[in-house]
């Protein structure tokens, strides 16, 4: 039996929505790693992340000659080992990622919602903000408002939220926008439900899926700007182990002990590239349109 052209399309994008999704598991295993290893840092980790010893300065990893037995990844100018710095750094990663990220979802996706689903003037005076706001870098804007409230963990907490939630308004609004335009939300109103009722029981679920995935990238947005600012000192103490720091030191000694370098960067890069591809796995899977 032959099946029309816009039937096979939608069974073929529900076939795809119920079928495993490789980027989800993938992304979602390294990050379940990762935050394993940061949760149990001190006791996984083999040496403790700010014991210098000049005796073992640079050694290689394991698998290279002059290694050390109980210094897999090796050890850097100062004689750390390099893999339980990268164990603790996880810690601050995820803690700067979750804190700050979901501070700004709930700031910017409030906002968001409000614009975007009634419109008027509470979205022109959003909008207005959001553009202001935007018209300065991020970046160099993180670091002033680090260089204001001073050096700490908090600090970057607050500077990335209060920069980042413009990206959750707009995208949220632009959402909200078309949903409030659907013929459900339309049925609501005539059911008698009343507009916030509307707006959180009908509109915010079929908006979820894009924050979700909204978040998950911020996440690794938090995890990118937070090196950025350990990578020149604004950010924790120096001597705590964070990627950024780790990079920055491996920059000066890349020629004599290479891995000081390249191991945060990858690991930096899998985690950020992991927290992207989770977020759309997510949005994938769980969109009510799909399902």
């Amino acid at each position: 039996m032959r099946c029309s052209i816009r039937g096979c399309a939608m069974d073929d994008v529900r076939l795809r929505s119920r079928a495993p999704n490789a980027r989800l598991w993938l992304a979602g295993g390294w990050l379940s790693l990762l935050l394993a290893a940061a949760i149990l840092a001190p006791l996984i980790a083999p040496q403790d992340p700010l014991a210098q010893d000049l005796m073992f300065e640079r050694l290689p990893p394991f698998w290279m000659q002059g290694s050390e037995p109980g210094f897999w990844l090796g050890t850097d100018s100062l004689g750390r080992d390099l893999l339980s710095r990268l164990i603790f750094g996880a810690r601050i990663a995820f803690i700067v990622a979750f804190a700050a990220a979901t501070a700004a979802c709930l700031a910017g996706s409030t906002l968001g919602l409000v614009a975007g689903y009634f419109g008027g003037w509470a979205d022109r005076i959003i909008s207005r903000i959001v553009d202001v706001w935007m018209a300065f870098p991020p970046v160099l804007f993180a670091i002033l408002l680090v260089a204001v409230l001073g050096t700490g963990l908090h600090s970057v907490i607050i500077a990335i939220a209060v920069i980042d939630w413009t990206r959750f308004c707009r995208v949220v609004r632009a959402e909200a926008m078309v949903q409030s335009r659907m013929d459900y939300v339309e049925n609501a109103r005539i059911a008698g439900f009343g507009r916030m009722g509307i707006m959180l029981r009908e509109v915010l679920p079929n908006v979820l899926p894009s924050i979700v995935a909204l978040l998950s990238l911020e996440m690794g947005i938090a995890v990118i700007v937070e090196a950025i600012l350990s990578f020149v000192n604004l950010s924790i103490s120096t001597d705590a182990p964070t990627w950024g720091g780790i990079i920055a030191e491996g920059r000066l000694s890349i020629h004599q002990a290479w891995w000081v370098l390249v191991f945060p960067l990858v690991t930096l890069f899998l985690t950020v590239l992991s927290f992207s591809q989770f977020g759309e796995g997510l949005k994938d899977r769980y969109d009510p349109v799909l399902r």
